[in-house]
């Protein structure tokens, strides 16, 4: 099989000709047909995400077809088209699998992290961790609804149910929540890079109630706010904008250091959280009600040979909404 390799963080990927790999008991192979680029594969490849697998196959929103099943796994055909996300296993026994939040395991696998993901032709997945897709979508179109609008349901759905949502970041994740969000009867602000005004025209023409860039206060206060941006500089700025009672939800794995800031932004009961991984119960939901929301992912194709212009192009904020490989 061909892969773009990850051989040494903060260096390109390498294109490597690879045995097929076989599945083993629990494990099913997939034929990767599309794989989209997220921003935790570029804090991994970059090595803002600490003891990747090494030598690795990036990629972890993985749509492809069942070309081979390992033993022990029943529940898929081949040629069956499915999904593989971030989550890869869990370990089923720590106190958090067995409270239900499997998200907080204490020895998971990641897709793409700790086992190698979709950058490639063939990606193996543990069968627990594998969703059928049906027919959500094109294969590309679908790609990134396996983490920006997994993490992206999960974000919104523990941001609570206020009727006003800020977007700080408006890349793939926030593109997908900000339809999910207005399918729902919100209102819903985007925020930008200050300046960016391609991201607040793309905001706007998905239906945002108002764009601006982060450096700017909303029309009205929110009564919530979700950053997908790796900045911990907006923490502050969007708890200036929430309203009294207001959550603020940090939706990356990584961030970068939040500045200290006073106490009477906190204070009046607002809420600062963060969101780790998703749990195979947000996977089930989240796409089963994916086709009754409408959403349209915006995406910009990329052969797997020009991975690295992928990450370049995510790396700059020369994208709108996703860019996905196509093996």
């Amino acid at each position: 099989m061909r892969a773009m390799m990850l051989e040494s963080p903060g260096k390109p990927l390498v294109m490597r000709e690879l045995p097929d790999p076989e599945p083993g008991r629990g494990e099913v192979r997939v034929r990767v047909l599309a794989c989209g680029v997220c921003r935790t594969d570029l804090h991994v490849v970059d090595g803002e995400l600490p003891e990747p697998k090494l030598p690795l196959i990036p990629g972890h929103e993985i749509v492809g077809t069942v070309d081979r099943i390992g033993e022990g796994v029943s529940g898929f055909t081949l040629g069956q088209r499915v999904g593989i996300p971030w989550l890869g296993a869990t370990c089923g026994v720590c106190r958090y699998c067995r409270a239900g939040r499997e998200n907080l395991c204490d020895k998971p696998l990641f897709t793409g992290y700790t086992r190698d993901g979709g950058y490639a032709s063939h990606a193996i997945a543990d069968a627990r961790f594998v969703f059928p897709l049906g027919d959500i979508g094109d294969d590309i179109a679908a790609a990134p609804l396996l983490c920006a609008g997994l993490i992206g349901w999960r974000s919104l759905r523990i941001a609570g149910d206020g009727a006003t949502l800020g977007i700080y970041g408006f890349g793939a994740a926030g593109h997908i929540v900000l339809q999910v969000a207005q399918a729902q009867g919100r209102k819903v602000f985007a925020f930008g890079r200050p300046g960016d005004k391609a991201a607040q025209d793309f905001a706007r023409a998905l239906g945002a109630d108002w764009a601006g860039g982060s450096d700017e206060m909303p029309p009205e206060p929110l009564d919530m706010a979700i950053i997908y941006a790796p900045v911990g500089d907006l923490v502050p700025t969007a708890l200036r904008a929430v309203r009294k009672g207001g959550r603020v939800v940090c939706a990356g794995i990584h961030m970068s250091d939040i500045p200290s800031f006073p106490y009477s932004l906190l204070w009046e009961e607002r809420q600062l959280v963060s969101v780790a991984n998703l749990t195979r119960a947000d996977a089930v939901e989240f796409l089963n009600l994916a086709p009754g929301f409408g959403i349209k992912t915006t995406t910009t194709i990329y052969p797997l040979s020009r991975a690295n212009e992928a990450l370049d192009d995510l790396r700059s904020g020369h994208l709108e909404g996703a860019a996905v490989l196509v093996p």
